[in-house]
Parts: C-alpha cells; sequence; structure tokens
C-alpha cells in the first residue's frame, strides 16, 4: 500500500515538473518572440542613427558645429530685433522644425528626411507577398443548379471564379465545423506575418502532447527537432498535421490563442465574421468553432492569391529538411491530389485541402483549371468517408466543368 501511494506521489510530483518545464518552454518563445518583434520595431530607428553617424564623419562636426554658432547668433540677433519692436516674436513666426538635431533647412536634415521617407515607403514583404485581389463574391442567379443525386455530401458549393457564379450548391449557407480545412485560413495567415521560410523553429513537448491528446493527424516531428518554417507550412497542409500547424501558431504569435485572434481578424477582413468564427487553428471540433462551405471557398480562393499559400495547396509530395532526428527527411503527402489526379474531372484539379471530424464527416476544398482555361472552387462537407469525399469531387467538377473538345 505503501508502496503505490509512493508511486502515486512520484507521478504527481512528476506531471508537476513536466507542466512546470512546459510552462518555462512556453514563457521562452514567447520571450524570444517579442525580442523578434522589437529589432524589428528597432530597425528603422537605427538604419537612420546609423546614417547620421555615417554623414556626422563624413562632413565632419567642425561644420556642425560653425552651422550651430551661426544658428546662435541669427537667433540672438532676432531676439533683439524683436526687443527693439523690428520683428515679430517666434511665437508668431512659422514654427522650425529640427531633424536628428539638424536645423531644418541642413543639407544634413534634409538628406536625413529623404532616407526616413525612402524607408518608410517600404513594404515589409511576407512570404508570398499580400494580394490585393478583392474578396471572393459569388452569387447564384438563375441558372444555379441542385447537384446530381450521386452526391453524398450533405453540404456543398461550387463556384466559377471569373464570373464569380455560383453554378451548383447544397445547404451552402449550413453551419458546419469545418475540421481540417480550418488549416486553409491558417497558412494564410502565418504566410502573411512571415518573412523568412528558412528560419527555424524547435518543436516542444507542449506540441507533441496537443496533437496526441487531440488524436491529430501529424507530420511527424519530433521533440526538440528543429525544423524549418518552410517545413512547417508543408507539414500543415499536405498530411494536414496538427503539430506543423500549432508549431507555425506558437512561431507567429507565441501562442495558439493569440494565432487564432490573428485568424478572425482576417475572417473579418474577408467580411465572413457574420457566419464564421474559429477557436483553434487546427480544425478540432468546438461548438464556436464553425463556417460554412460557401466561406470556405472564399478563404481557399484568399489563399490561393497568394502565391507560396498556392504552392503549398497545390504540392502532391514534398520532403523536409534534414534533421538530425530525420536525417533523409520526412516525406509528405496531398492523398487528396494524388488520388484525384487519375480521375477524369474535365479539367485539373491545382490545389486542395480536406478534412474530418465526426460532426462533419468527411470535407474537402479544391480548386480546379477548366479546359475553357477558367478556375473553379468546390468545398463539400458531410460526406461518409474520405473516399467518397473525393468522387463527390469528381462527381461535381463533371456536373459543372466544360467536357473537354476533341
Amino acid at each position: 500500500m505503501m508502496d503505490e501511494m509512493n508511486n502515486i506521489a512520484l507521478e504527481e510530483q512528476g506531471e508537476r515538473e513536466r507542466s512546470a518545464r512546459r510552462k518555462q518552454r512556453m514563457e521562452e518563445m514567447r520571450r524570444r518572440k517579442k525580442q523578434q518583434e522589437l529589432v524589428r520595431r528597432l530597425f528603422i530607428p537605427c538604419v537612420v542613427i546609423l546614417a547620421v553617424c555615417v554623414l556626422f564623419t563624413a562632413r565632419g562636426v567642425g561644420k556642425l558645429v560653425k552651422k550651430s554658432r551661426a544658428q546662435k547668433k541669427v537667433e540672438k540677433q532676432e531676439e533683439t530685433e524683436i526687443k527693439t519692436g523690428t520683428k515679430a516674436s517666434r511665437t508668431q513666426q512659422k514654427a522650425v522644425v529640427n531633424v536628428a538635431g539638424c536645423p531644418a533647412g541642413d543639407d544634413i536634415a534634409e538628406q536625413i528626411t529623404v532616407w526616413i521617407a525612402d524607408i518608410d515607403a517600404l513594404p515589409l514583404q511576407t512570404v508570398g507577398g499580400k494580394s490585393d485581389a478583392p474578396p471572393l463574391r459569388a452569387t447564384a442567379d438563375e441558372g444555379t443548379k441542385a447537384f446530381n443525386s450521386e452526391v453524398v455530401s450533405q453540404n456543398g458549393i461550387f463556384i466559377d471564379v471569373e464570373e464569380k457564379r455560383i453554378l451548383g450548391q447544397k445547404d451552402a449557407g449550413a453551419r458546419i465545423n469545418p475540421a481540417s480545412m480550418t488549416k486553409i485560413l491558417t497558412v494564410l495567415v502565418a504566410a502573411e506575418h512571415i518573412t523568412n521560410l528558412d528560419d527555424t523553429f524547435e518543436i516542444t513537448i507542449d506540441i507533441t502532447d496537443y496533437s496526441f491528446v487531440n488524436d491529430c493527424s501529424n507530420a511527424g516531428f519530433d521533440v526538440g527537432e528543429k525544423v524549418t518554417v518552410r517545413d512547417l507550412f508543408y507539414g500543415t497542409v499536405l498530411p494536414s498535421g496538427g503539430d506543423a500547424a500549432l508549431a507555425l501558431a506558437i512561431y507567429v504569435s507565441g501562442s495558439q490563442e493569440e494565432f487564432v485572434r490573428l485568424m478572425n481578424q482576417k475572417i473579418d477582413e474577408l467580411g465572413l465574421s457574420k457566419t464564421s468564427h474559429f477557436t483553434n487553428c487546427v480544425g478540432l471540433y468546438d461548438a464556436n468553432h464553425y463556417s460554412t462551405v460557401y466561406d470556405i471557398s472564399v478563404m481557399l480562393k484568399a489563399a490561393c492569391d497568394n502565391s507560396f499559400c498556392r504552392e503549398v495547396l497545390a504540392a502532391h509530395t514534398y520532403t523536409t529538411s534534414i534533421t538530425e532526428q530525420h536525417p533523409e527527411g520526412i516525406i509528405l503527402s496531398n492523398w487528396f491530389l494524388r488520388r484525384i489526379e487519375d480521375k477524369d474531372t474535365y479539367g485539373e484539379v491545382l490545389c486542395a485541402k480536406t478534412g474530418y471530424v465526426a460532426q462533419s464527416g468527411s470535407c474537402a476544398a479544391s480548386l480546379a483549371a477548366g479546359s475553357d482555361g477558367k478556375e473553379y472552387i468546390c468545398v463539400t462537407a458531410q460526406s461518409t468517408s474520405s473516399w467518397r469525399c473525393i468522387y463527390d469531387h469528381v462527381e461535381l467538377y463533371q456536373q459543372f466543368l466544360p467536357q473537354k473538345s476533341g
């Protein structure tokens, strides 16, 4: 009995220690993230200060002192004129603005002003860039059709992207749990906040524990493994890795909670906040984690407007970088794309992301190019299996895409 109690006490102590270590690691990651952000924010002021130092050295401190003395002489003369009533007071004159301690109009001040303007005009280039394209707005009309009876999915939508027309739909506005189609938004938000795909991130036990406890699909990264940010993107989409998605969120924001806040900001930016709301970056079921197949189509279009996200969503396979834990990398696959590529869809399916939770069944979002050169989006939910979901997409492409000539 005493041995059992001792074992229980040791287990409890061990759990407390693990919890303390996890908390310490999270605090360290948040600290490093804040330091990185601070460095980024200080970049422009540092550039300006460096420029001033170079100019001071090149032009000589003596010239600045000489100009300062001349300025003081002018000021003294102005004060004399004010006292004698021959000049208006300074409060009645236009204010003189100094730049980096140099009088306005000075050559150095003017050069610094030009540099500051040039630096401010430089955009912060994130991976794939941020598209100027407006969010997709597609509408139904008298030509919108019902799905064929062979389609099993309970919710679906088929959109002509160029024409912004809903060619077919089935309960497209009904609330669904988006499952791992959530990760379409995850990679889009991450891409809009990341500048260096070759930066590395260390996988923690908190990340692997979260993925294990919630029975997520995984990319297969190990605790302590330092992987590139690029690997995290592909790991999030191709195998729908919960470990990769959570790591990406923590890399960007320091915590999943802060990243989810960015996700919901993006939803609002896309004009979908009335019908969509996310509580996690992975796609786990939650009553407050919801969307519609129409909204997912808008998110997919936005993601495909980002060149890097489109590249990730279009990859059939990808091998991760070499690490100590995986000396040959990890081979990742987008099984939806690999399984549909040999089916006759009257076009070519270019990008796709699948998902599954019990509450939404098997679901998928895909973008294809038709033989007419136009792009189409298909999103379905509540199918009975992953294979049936694929065949639903094949059926819908055959129903709505123009048949290949010849």
